[in-house]
């Protein structure tokens, strides 16, 4: 495996690349203090994926485990609230806990005004007082051109977005084309994210699956059904799978575990809790 890449984007971009882990990076303030933040990333990115390999092992199975690493520790405590109930391994938060990660290091180190850090996706925000960001919400992970876009002020409570569901870089038990959560950080979105996604299902003939581990050898799912292809649906089927992930996401949002949920599967959606300052780039169904 080639080590640890970094790169300058154009608009003063940041671009860090080491094996799976591929993060876009922009931060906003003082020219110095925006620097800083950027070698601050740079210095501790070396680090990020020798130490997830570390306990990989541990990471990819279900149940109570003590972690070591800080990332590792932040993904097992995303995925604790729905481990007591409902299979879930620490890998369903990894992206989003290696974007907070990042993001922390950042912003401990220089007094920055906005910031994000976008890993695949899964995207951990930083918004100093009266600050506020854009964030573009994607109806299909395999077409990802944004259906609506939200604003997040920096008196909201979410600093994390997340989007899973069939067609991203993870297997889904669901058949979501995606599930988009906002909450309080991302490795929360981002477990909550996977969650939601699987429970967006049904049976039906125009539905493939196979088991994860037939795909993936090392995968934390096992031999877990997977999504691997889903036909045209009838409408009402439709309605009907989006209505269990939707249930699942009402139920997470009055928990205090997400702040919205935007679920789209075949040109419908619902979304659950508020999605702030919304504007719909094309019509959406409610």
């Amino acid at each position: 495996m080639l080590g640890p890449f970094s790169a300058r984007l154009p608009g003063n971009r940041l671009h860090l690349q080491h094996g799976p882990i591929d993060l876009i990076i922009e931060a906003f303030g003082e020219p110095q203090a925006v620097e800083l933040a950027y070698h601050a990333a740079v210095d501790l990115f070396v680090d990020v994926l020798p130490e997830l390999v570390k306990e990989l092992p541990q990471l990819r199975q279900y149940g109570e485990v003590r972690f070591k690493g800080a990332i590792a520790q932040r993904m097992a405590r995303a995925c604790r609230p729905y481990a007591r109930t409902q299979f879930i391994t620490p890998m369903a938060a990894v992206a989003g806990s290696v974007a907070d990660y990042m993001l922390q290091a950042m912003t401990t180190v220089a007094p920055l005004q906005r910031a994000y850090v976008n890993n695949g996706g899964d995207i951990a925000v930083h918004l100093a007082p009266g600050q506020g960001m854009d964030i573009g919400i994607i109806g299909d992970q395999n077409a990802p051109q944004p259906v609506a876009t939200a604003r997040i002020e920096s008196n909201s409570a979410v600093r994390g977005i997340a989007t899973s569901g069939r067609g991203g870089r993870s297997f889904s038990l669901g058949i979501a084309d995606s599930v988009t959560v906002l909450a309080h950080n991302a490795a929360a979105a981002d477990a909550a994210a996977t969650m939601i996604a699987n429970a967006v299902t049904l049976d039906h003939p125009a539905i493939r699956r196979q088991p994860a581990n037939s795909l993936d050898p090392d995968s934390d799912l096992g031999d877990r059904l997977v999504t691997i292809d889903v036909g045209t649906l009838p409408p009402t089927d439709c309605a009907g799978a989006l209505a269990r992930g939707a249930d699942v996401a009402r139920h997470y949002h009055q928990a205090g575990l997400i702040e919205s949920a935007f679920l789209s599967l075949q040109g419908q959606s619902r979304i659950v809790g508020p999605l702030p300052k919304t504007k719909f780039l094309e019509e959406v169904s409610a």
